[in-house]
């Protein structure tokens, strides 16, 4: 079962870039985080979501919230894909062990071996405030929550 809102949310320590790593530790007390969970890089519906990411990025930005975009691909297949659609928020890797983060918060696909479609706002004290799980291989809707407005 997925993390819910109001639960706190599981710590995570995912890699980034050779060595660089990203936790929810890193952010509490100091910004928000928006915690999205993804199948795959390089898939059409994948990029399509990241796109809209950056596209309302300066929204996160001004509510003081930090996206970090999660797969269980490796990290420079990661930043490799990151490079390529331009965008400028954390790309970051569950492949080690895999798919843990994933896990944690509920969205592991045994099947597939990949998370389903999670989202997860989380505040600065680390509770989750709102959250979307897609449970088939189907595209968010809603990609920036409302309750975002309330974090600014």
């Amino acid at each position: 079962m997925a993390v819910t809102t109001s639960e706190k949310a599981p710590e995570f320590d995912l890699e980034v870039n050779h060595g660089e790593r990203v936790r929810l530790s890193d952010f509490r007390g100091r910004s928000n985080v928006l915690l999205v969970f993804h199948p795959f890089a390089f898939t059409p519906v994948c990029e399509e979501e990241a796109r809209d990411l950056q596209e309302n990025l300066e929204s996160f930005t001004n509510a003081q919230t930090e996206i970090v975009f999660v797969s269980c691909d490796s990290a420079p297949a990661r930043q490799a894909w990151k490079e390529e659609i331009g965008a400028e928020f954390t790309f970051a890797s569950d492949f080690w062990s895999h798919g843990a983060a994933a896990k944690a918060y509920g969205v592991f696909n045994d099947e597939n071996g990949a998370p389903h479609r999670g989202t997860f706002l989380i505040d600065k004290d680390g509770t989750v405030i709102w959250s979307l799980v897609k449970w088939s291989d189907e595209r968010r809707t809603e990609m920036v929550p409302e309750s975002l407005e309330t974090l600014a």
